[in-house]
């Protein structure tokens, strides 16, 4: 999966989870106010994850440049 994709299936878990959240607490289900916060963890890591692939992408990308101009 590349960097963007996981970014925007972050944000889509966390406003899913927020959502399930918010329903959760306008009916008082506290199972689904449960899932919600987890939904909306799992989206914040998915995010972290492709941040962390498209630096990686962008720090190989430059090396790369910069040797093939000493080339």
């Amino acid at each position: 999966m590349s960097g963007t994709t996981d970014k925007i299936k972050g944000v889509t878990n966390e406003v899913i989870g927020k959502a399930k959240q918010r329903i959760g607490e306008a009916t008082g289900s506290d199972k689904l106010k449960g899932e919600g916060a987890i939904q909306e963890a799992k989206g914040h890591g998915q995010k972290a994850v492709g941040d962390a692939k498209e630096a990686t992408k962008d720090a190989v990308n430059k090396a790369a440049d910069a040797v093939n101009k000493k080339l």
